[in-house]
C-alpha cells in the first residue's frame, strides 16, 4: 500500500474511533449513573452501622428526568445522612427540578455545602481549557439564587456547612461537621469555620454561623449541658466538608481533627484513559486520588477522604469517558471490624 494511503487510512481509523468515543461518552456513559458502595472502618467499638449517601455534583436541568428518577430511587437504600458536597445546579431553571428531585429525602438528616455553580450558571467555554488547569469563572456568568437554593435544603432540615459547624446523633453516635464554602472560588474562611468548631467543642448547643454566631438547631441537639453530658458516654466521629478537595483544604480539615473528610468538585476527571486513569483534576489534588475513597495525611494524623466523581456535567461539555457518574454509599462500621 502507497504510503499517503496508508497514512490516509489510519488517519480515517483514527477519527472513527475518536467520534465513536465521543459518541459513546456523550450519548450514553454520561448516563450510565452507578452507585459505589464501600465500608469505612471509623466508628468507636460497638457502635451501630452509619449509611451515609454522598451526592455531588448533580448539575440538574429541568430536562434531566432520567437523573432525577435515579437520583429519587436512591432514597430506597435508607440512609441514615445524607452529605451533599455541592455543585447541584445546571441550569438557571432548575430549582423546582432539584426540590423534587431531593423530596424522597424528607426525613433523612443531612449536611450541604457550595459549589461555583450553585452561585454561577454555567455557560460555555473552550473545554480544551478544561485541560490547562483549574477552570476559572466566566466573565459574564450569570448569577444565581443561592437563598432560594438553600431554602429547598433547609425545608427537608440539612444543616449549612458553609463556613460553619454543626453537631447532631446519628444511630448513637454524636457527629461533630464543619465545611467551608466553595475553596475553588476562594469563598471558604477557614479562620471562621475554625472559630465555629471552637465555639462548638466549647458545649455551646447547636449550629455555628461562618461569622461564628449561635443558630439553634432545635431539638436535634437538646439544652448545652445535656447534650454534653450525653455525648461523653457516646462516641464521637468528627467530618469535614468541602466542594473543591484543594490540598490546603485537605490539611487544615485534618489538622482540625477530621477524621472522615467528603468532596466532590473533580468529576473524577470526567474524561479518563483507560489504563492511565484522569488526565486532570481541576484542582491541586494528586490525580490518583481523583474519585473514591482514600486517606489523607497531614503530620501524624490522616483522615479518610472520600472525593465522588459526581452526577453531573456542565450542560455545555455533556460527555463522560472511562469515568461512571456516581453516587457513594459509605458504610461506617467500627474500626474493629476492618
Amino acid at each position: 500500500m502507497p504510503v499517503k494511503s496508508s497514512m490516509a487510512a489510519t488517519a480515517a481509523v483514527g477519527a472513527g474511533l475518536g467520534l465513536g468515543a465521543l459518541a459513546w461518552g456523550t450519548l450514553v456513559e454520561r448516563k450510565l449513573f452507578t452507585l459505589r458502595r464501600v465500608t469505612v472502618p471509623i466508628l468507636a467499638p460497638d457502635a451501630r452501622p452509619i449509611r451515609v449517601l454522598h451526592i455531588s455534583d448533580l448539575h440538574i436541568a429541568p430536562f434531566q428526568h432520567r437523573k432525577q428518577r435515579w437520583v429519587q430511587r436512591l432514597a430506597r437504600l435508607k440512609p441514615d445522612l445524607i452529605v451533599d458536597t455541592g455543585d447541584n445546579l445546571g441550569h438557571r431553571d432548575a430549582y423546582d427540578f432539584l426540590r423534587d428531585t431531593l423530596e424522597p429525602f424528607r426525613g433523612v438528616p443531612g449536611v450541604y455545602v457550595n459549589g461555583s455553580n450553585d452561585y454561577w450558571a454555567p455557560s460555555f467555554r473552550n473545554p480544551l481549557r478544561y485541560f490547562m488547569g483549574p477552570s476559572k469563572n466566566a466573565d459574564a456568568a450569570e448569577r444565581l439564587d443561592l437563598d432560594r437554593e438553600h431554602a429547598i435544603f433547609d425545608s427537608l432540615g440539612w444543616v449549612d456547612l458553609d463556613n460553619r459547624a454543626s453537631s447532631f446523633d446519628v444511630n448513637g453516635t454524636t457527629i461533630e461537621f464543619f465545611g467551608v464554602d466553595d475553596p475553588h472560588r476562594s469563598y471558604d474562611r477557614l479562620e471562621r469555620t475554625t472559630s465555629a468548631i471552637d465555639s462548638l467543642r466549647e458545649g455551646d448547643d447547636g449550629e455555628h454561623g461562618d461569622d461564628g454566631a449561635r443558630v439553634t438547631q432545635g431539638s436535634r441537639t437538646g439544652s448545652g449541658a445535656r447534650r454534653t453530658a450525653a455525648a461523653a458516654s457516646r462516641s464521637t466521629l468528627s467530618v469535614g466538608v468541602a466542594h473543591a478537595p484543594y490540598q490546603r483544604i485537605l490539611n487544615s480539615f485534618v489538622t482540625l481533627g477530621a477524621q472522615l473528610i467528603f468532596a466532590g468538585h473533580t468529576h473524577g476527571g470526567q474524561v479518563c484513559v483507560p489504563g492511565y486513569g484522569a488526565l486532570v483534576t481541576n484542582c491541586d489534588i494528586p490525580r490518583r486520588q481523583v474519585k473514591g475513597l482514600s486517606t489523607w495525611r497531614r503530620g501524624a494524623r490522616t483522615a479518610f477522604l472520600n472525593v465522588s466523581a459526581g452526577l453531573g456535567t456542565s450542560i455545555f461539555a455533556p460527555v463522560r469517558f472511562a469515568c461512571l457518574p456516581e453516587a457513594t454509599l459509605l458504610t461506617l462500621v467500627p474500626a474493629t471490624e476492618a
